[in-house]
């Protein structure tokens, strides 16, 4: 209507060239020819390259591989898109770099892994790596033991972006962290755990020109750890702190970190003027396995924002030194406490954390032998309270649960394990915490299967998860979903260099499972992976703990 009839035939016309079949009227005369042609027409020939990179970003590694393999076009969009790598970095893959590095040319965050028994790159593969990544931001080094001050000062030179460096298990030491340090201005995150050139004698690491941009140091079990003193005090930004099973005496250092706090605040005051530079930046510590005593922590409570702090297996540590913290950090958020069954730390302490710290959101207590008397304050004053878990602790009982039922509005998630609790906790339950929407229950030998059977009656949407019985379905599922979450989190995979992720995602799930139907949960890594993944998921829970 109202259309001439060459404005119709133009528009049938252009409609026929766009798709590539006949028009309609020649199309009664060729319907076989015209479905042939359907059949065979590549619909994705016209999604521009920048639309099927923004797909392929939806993929695992596992499918970007195959979809790799479907035509040239896919293999060079797939190449140039792909900015995450992980490399088998066996000696043998020396010979391959530049045909992998000509390919995948847009990389920006790489792994390096070698196993013990091989034999792995070494400072000119490294090298060579930098020359050809000149967007590398970030790269993780595991077990390569070939690579030498040398390669890593080299390294540092050519990739001055860098901003996050992992390295574990390698024999490089001061030299080539101080190098990076040096050169690579933009730092923001460095991780150093196992590294055999940092031993006695070794010199001080300093911050150098990432004085400024450091944010996160973390430190796993090393011999010499002291040798980071200046990089640590020197960090003039630093947020995130995290010590484990390092040797020696730390109380000197977190006293350093302290004192420059409290400094850095009286010349503020003093001067009466706002700086570039945030003196008390410091928003969370991890202490774990370390001969630090109760001034270490009365030193760290001058860091006032700190919100997330893990006193772990420490046993020097008491209530005062507890005490101290509660009592200036009071933006303190997350608190773990492993007190390793000492006794030391106890209703005291965390009387004081619920007086003085009205914003706490997760709450973990191993082998802490708490009563009602800290655990009904914690529940009357922190009523942000959202993750509580309770483990190894042979004071926790019936009362207590009750008091939690009966006071923690916000709990979203409960973790109870090794407790002398009974089917009574599991009936306070069942009225009280209305927010709770998942429970688990590990080691509590006075609940029978009967009461987590009601509790899913009384509280249909509630997800729990016990030893003896599976209440739900659920954990199964939560299982695989927990083991698609963990496997590569930082880097992908990708197959011979390029290694496929799927099969280690599914022995994962299957490894999960096993351990959770026969009981096997370590009580080391309990608790750390459950909060870890909640605190990461707030929207789905994984039931693999």
């Amino acid at each position: 209507m109202g259309q001439s009839p060459s404005a119709a035939l133009d528009r049938e016309s252009s409609f026929s060239h766009r798709f590539g079949f006949l028009s309609s009227s020649s199309l009664g005369s060729s319907e076989g020819f015209s479905d042939e042609i359907l059949a065979n027409r590549d619909y994705t020939a016209e999604i521009p390259d920048e639309c099927l990179a923004y797909v392929f970003q939806f993929l695992g590694p596992g499918d970007r591989n195959r979809c790799s393999l479907v035509c040239k076009r896919w293999l060079c969009v797939d190449g140039w898109s792909r900015h995450r790598l992980s490399l088998d970095a066996q000696s043998e893959i020396e010979a391959s770099l530049p045909s992998i590095f000509m390919r995948f040319d847009s990389v920006t965050k790489l792994t390096l892994r070698c196993t013990r028994r091989s034999i792995s790159l070494n400072d000119g593969a490294l090298v060579a790596i930098s020359v050809r990544c000149q967007n590398l931001t970030r790269l993780k080094l595991r077990g390569c033991r070939e690579i030498s001050d040398e390669g890593m000062s080299t390294f540092a030179k050519n990739s001055k972006n860098l901003r996050k460096l992992s390295c574990g298990s390698c024999t490089f030491g001061a030299i080539a962290l101080n190098a990076v340090l040096d050169y690579c201005s933009n730092l923001e995150e460095l991780s150093v755990k196992r590294l055999r050139g940092i031993h006695d004698g070794a010199e001080a690491i300093e911050p150098g020109a990432a004085a400024s941009s450091l944010k996160t140091i973390c430190l796993k079990e090393l011999v010499n750890g002291q040798s980071f003193e200046p990089l640590v005090v020197g960090a003039k930004n630093l947020k995130a702190l995290k010590i484990i099973h390092c040797l020696g005496d730390w109380d000197r250092v977190l006293q350093l970190i302290g004192n420059r706090n409290r400094n850095g605040k009286e010349n503020l005051h003093l001067n009466n003027y706002n700086s570039n530079g945030n003196n008390d930046a410091l928003m969370e510590i991890h202490l774990e396995r370390l001969q630090v005593s109760d001034i270490g922590l009365s030193a760290i409570s001058k860091c006032t924002k700190i919100e997330n702090l893990h006193i772990v297996k420490t046993p020097d540590c008491s209530n005062y030194g507890l005490v101290s913290v509660a009592e200036h950090c009071k933006l303190l958020k997350k608190l773990h406490v492993d007190g390793w069954r000492t006794n030391r730390i106890g209703d005291e302490g965390l009387v004081a954390v619920a007086k003085h710290c009205p914003n706490l959101e997760e709450l973990v207590l191993v082998g802490v032998n708490a009563t009602h008397l800290s655990l009904g304050a914690i529940a009357s004053n922190c009523s942000k309270l959202e993750r509580l878990a309770l483990c190894g602790s042979g004071t926790i009982g019936n009362t207590e649960i009750a008091c939690i039922a009966a006071k923690c509005m916000a709990l979203k998630k409960l973790c109870i394990k090794g407790c002398p609790i009974s089917d009574i906790a599991i009936e306070a339950l069942g009225s009280g915490c209305p927010s709770l929407v998942k429970i688990k229950l590990r080691k509590c030998r006075g609940v029978s299967c009967e009461a987590g059977e009601w509790l899913r009656e009384q509280r249909g949407s509630l997800v729990i998860n016990m030893d003896a019985c599976e209440v739900d379905g659920g954990f199964e599922a939560s299982v695989s979903n927990g083991g698609i979450h963990e496997v590569g989190v930082d880097y992908p995979q990708v197959v011979s260099q390029v290694t496929d992720r799927d099969a280690s995602t599914s022995s994962n799930g299957r490894l999960a499972l096993l351990r959770s139907k026969f009981g096997l949960f370590a009580s080391r890594n309990f608790v750390a992976c459950t909060f870890r993944r909640w605190s990461n998921n707030e929207d789905s829970f994984n039931g693999n703990l």
